[in-house]
């Protein structure tokens, strides 16, 4: 009776302290996912990202099985990862496979499930995927081909294979696929990678929805900038204008990145990221996807409200201050 008498902007206060305590209790209480003796997969895993996870898991005791298209890379990647043995038993294996094709990542997987007794894997993480940031008008047909090929089906068609393997096999598993902070807003530079970026938020939803069926988990983790080899190669076309904008992003390492990752599906989160931005952005676009904390995702929502417009203008007066440069340069390569 006495919460009646209450001003309104306390019963709010009050409310949001029994709600994160509520939430926070069935956190505490909920068992964190462990690798430690699982088959963890991992494509893209001789370099960057997918590397750092294959180590940080195999740190954990996990079983590790890395793909990628060099056998030389990944032939350097097994020795990091057994530098990171926990237990004799421990296996890691690295399969040569593209993964730009059905058919070929149903391969690769099947041949790492084959390397543990015809077991799928416990947890399928799909690091792999490339970017190639250039200006619209710049593009031909194939950059845009390609923008989907290695920022969306390369990890689209290990989450097919996936899915219908642990299916088959009754495996309650987890799927995980890697998209950016792209995958929730984009900017000059990006519309070859960020469509494909959105286009897996779209799938890991679709998956969340379906596959909860048969009781295998699927996450998405959108990180920001990430300092890899593939950040290197993005740097020979990207175009100032972008660097420019991309300046203040102080980005994450690939190790960083890989714990915030294996963090986020430990804690059992949907969509899970790396930093504050990238949070601010996920909160105020999350549409129907599940909160990774109710209390918070309302503080995230509201910072959003004003932080997310700011940014924005910023942006576009970054990109018009561009305006007279980006004319010359057009009327260089002769577009007009």
């Amino acid at each position: 009776m006495i919460a009646l008498w209450l001003p309104p902007i306390l019963k709010t206060f009050l409310f949001l302290v029994v709600l994160y305590t509520a939430t926070l209790s069935s956190k505490l209480f909920r068992k964190k996912w462990n690798p430690r003796g699982l088959h963890v997969y991992i494509t893209g895993g001789s370099q960057g990202l997918g590397l750092a996870l294959a180590i940080l898991v195999a740190k954990k005791g996990a079983h590790v099985s890395i793909v990628a298209r060099t056998q030389s890379k990944l032939e350097k990647a097994l020795i990091e990862l057994e530098a990171a043995r926990q237990t004799p038993g421990q296996i890691f294996r690295a399969y040569p496979f593209a993964l730009d094709n059905a058919e070929s990542s149903a391969a690769a997987l099947k041949a790492a499930s084959e390397g543990h007794g015809g077991q799928v894997p416990d947890a399928v993480f799909a690091c792999a995927g490339g970017s190639k940031p250039m200006f619209f008008l710049d593009m031909e047909e194939r950059d845009l081909t390609q923008g989907m090929d290695n920022g969306y089906w390369v990890q689209a068609w290990t989450a097919f294979a996936a899915a219908k393997q642990m299916v088959r096999q009754g495996k309650k598993g987890k799927i995980v696929l890697v998209s950016s902070t792209l995958g929730l807003m984009s900017f000059v530079g990006y519309s070859s990678y960020s469509p494909a970026k959105h286009a897996l938020r779209g799938l890991a939803e679709a998956l969340h929805s379906e596959l909860m069926l048969y009781g295998i988990d699927t996450h998405i983790f959108f990180p920001p900038t990430m300092y890899t080899p593939g950040f290197n190669e993005e740097n020979r076309t990207k175009p100032a204008v972008t660097r420019m904008i991309e300046s203040t992003d102080k980005g994450l390492t690939p190790e960083q990145a890989a714990s915030a990752l294996l963090t986020g599906v430990e804690n059992g989160e949907t969509q899970i990221v790396g930093d504050l931005i990238t949070n601010l952005f996920r909160a105020s676009t999350r549409g129907a996807a599940p909160r990774n904390n109710v209390v918070v995702d309302i503080i995230y929502d509201a910072i959003a409200l004003i932080g997310v417009p700011i940014w924005r203008s910023s942006v576009d007066k970054h990109v018009l201050a561009h305006r007279q440069e980006h004319q010359e340069y057009l009327q260089k390569r002769s577009f007009f």
